[in-house]
């Protein structure tokens, strides 16, 4: 379960890195939080004894992971370029805001997914 998640960290990680848009970027935390999703949907039809609330609880914090994550891709730049002494220094001053936030973004994502892997290990049987 947990090699799936990690293709779609690494995923993630791909667009964080050489985002072209907003909405490729928004397209891949809809596909990794999903897939988060559906591995607990798997989990809960194929795992004997498996505390179903427990993992309808990770599904919903997916989705509010989701959520949260695809309204911070939605920023906007505050400034105009009437602002900076040049076009040059607009620009710079843009790009560097961007790239923050696809940092806090990216930042947030991996936290947010290792605590629901955590949760989704912890829901695991164990192994004997």
């Amino acid at each position: 379960m947990c090699a799936t998640l990690a293709r779609f960290c690494e995923h993630l990680n791909f667009y964080f890195f050489t985002m072209a848009n907003k909405r490729e970027l928004k397209k891949a935390i809809k596909m990794a939080c999903g897939e988060i999703a559906g591995q607990c949907l798997m989990a809960e039809s194929s795992l004997k004894d498996a505390d179903i609330d427990k993992w309808d609880n990770i599904i919903v914090n997916a989705a509010m992971l989701q959520k949260e994550a695809v309204t911070r891709v939605s920023v906007e730049f505050d400034k105009t370029p009437k602002d900076f002494e040049s076009k040059s220094a607009y620009n710079a001053a843009r790009k560097a805001y961007f790239k923050g936030v696809e940092k806090s973004i990216a930042d947030y994502m991996h936290t947010e997914v290792a605590k629901i892997v955590e949760a989704m290990n912890a829901l695991l049987p164990k192994e004997k």
